[in-house]
């Protein structure tokens, strides 16, 4: 873990960043209101996180708190998602194929 990541600050200033950029994406689609949620969203979350220094949880998503046991569960679930991402390729190739057939055919 590199030394940005090691501080408490890390995610939540990086919360806020997203936040601000979700604000602007949205407002320039014309949804100012939206953005302005988004951007509430992540401030109250990136506020969770840095409020929450002595849960167990807060500390693991955070990486501050990492053992053996937080290892294992970020092992699980990048396999997981990586699953979950080959199989949304593969239904999107199988999708595509069937009506590049359809259409030829």
């Amino acid at each position: 873990m590199t030394a940005v990541h090691k501080t408490k600050w890390f995610l939540p200033l990086f919360s806020v960043a997203l936040g601000l950029v979700f604000l602007g994406a949205l407002w320039t689609g014309g949804d100012r209101r939206g953005g302005l949620e988004a951007l509430a969203v992540m401030v109250a979350t990136g506020f969770l996180v840095l409020a929450g220094g002595r849960s167990e949880l807060i500390r693991g998503l955070r990486g501050d708190g990492r053992d053996a046991y937080w290892q294992r569960i970020d092992i699980h679930a990048t396999v997981l998602a990586g699953n979950v991402a080959i199989g949304a390729i593969t239904g999107v190739a199988y999708i595509l194929a069937v009506g590049a057939l359809r259409w030829r055919s």
